[in-house]
């Protein structure tokens, strides 16, 4: 616990140089994050969604690196990181992992924007540890919608497990997918989010991929972080950690998403300070769809000032 490595990235993002790729370790994993410098500057988080990785974070950190120590992990089965033995990635061993980034670098009070998976995983560390988290910033971070969660709770536990064994089963009998080329997994990093240019798609592939012996191309996340636990916290437990939040919440949507918008559906109503902002031509990846409108929403949210567009 506690080692760190260093490995010196020579890339340049918005021509300067890019982060510092970091090790720490979690549960005996060995877990990989990125480092933007400016030690000095107050502590901000960023972390990533399912089957996405820390560089995906790059226009964001280039954007917001002046003002901010900016850490981005790769969470467990993520990335650089290392994958679960047991492939299991419940939300346990992730809230976990973030608890030890902070507590071994040291940063809280800490700011943190997250995404998806990401942002449940934020909240709830939030709610666990209120006096740890200074902001926080949720990108379609609540998980399942109420009538998601309500349509699921129906089926009874036997069947959620048998569901469960089967879908692991077949997962431990399929092999990562292959790409013949970098710009084979480019087309389809397209295919999954229209809302992103080119040079996005591009940039994002080839930080998410790495290059097999044989010569193709694959994914860096583990094919079981695909698979959902067949149970988790109670939602009641979720929604009480939600409403120990004490810091200033702010929860993005994207309305071309298919999340469902908290002021909506009544989720809102188990945050003590939080506001929700919608993005018009934004879908789940609202920090992709409107970067520029997206940070300037969010600065200002992050320095302490009034937020635009505030629904």
């Amino acid at each position: 616990m506690g080692r760190l490595s260093y490995v010196k990235a020579s890339e340049m993002i918005d021509g300067a140089p890019g982060p510092t790729s970091r090790i720490y370790f979690s549960q005996r994993l060995r877990l990989h994050y990125v480092d933007w410098g400016n030690p000095d500057a107050p502590p901000l988080l960023l972390v990533h969604g399912g089957r996405d990785h820390c560089r995906n974070w790059d226009w964001v950190a280039g954007r917001l690196r002046k003002d901010w120590h900016i850490i981005a992990p790769d969470l467990r089965g993520h990335g650089d990181s290392q994958w679960s033995a047991s492939a299991n990635y419940g939300m346990a061993g992730y809230i976990y992992d973030l608890a030890q980034l902070i507590h071994q670098l040291k940063l809280a009070p800490v700011t943190i924007v997250a995404h998806s998976l990401g942002g449940s995983i934020a909240l709830r560390y939030a709610g666990i540890y209120p006096d740890n988290v200074k902001r926080l910033v949720a990108i379609e971070g609540l998980g399942m919608s109420p009538q998601v969660l309500r349509d699921r709770g129906k089926k009874p536990i036997d069947e959620r497990m048998r569901t469960w064994i089967e879908e692991q089963r077949a997962l431990a009998g399929r092999l990562p997918r292959r790409y013949p080329t970098i710009e084979d997994a480019f087309r389809r990093m397209h295919e999954e989010n229209k809302h992103l240019s080119p040079e996005q798609a591009r940039h994002l592939t080839q930080h998410g991929i790495n290059q097999n012996e044989d010569g193709t191309y694959s994914w860096k996340f583990d094919n079981y972080v695909r698979l959902w636990p067949p149970y988790d916290m109670p939602q009641p437990n979720v929604e009480e950690l939600w409403s120990r939040i004490t810091c200033p919440t702010l929860l993005v949507y994207g309305k071309e998403s298919w999340a469902s918008n908290p002021a909506e559906d009544g989720r809102l109503r188990h945050f003590k300070d939080a506001q929700v902002v919608s993005f018009e031509r934004a879908g789940h990846w609202v920090h992709h769809d409107r970067l520029d409108g997206f940070l300037q929403t969010v600065q200002p949210f992050l320095a302490g000032q009034p937020v635009p567009g505030i629904s």
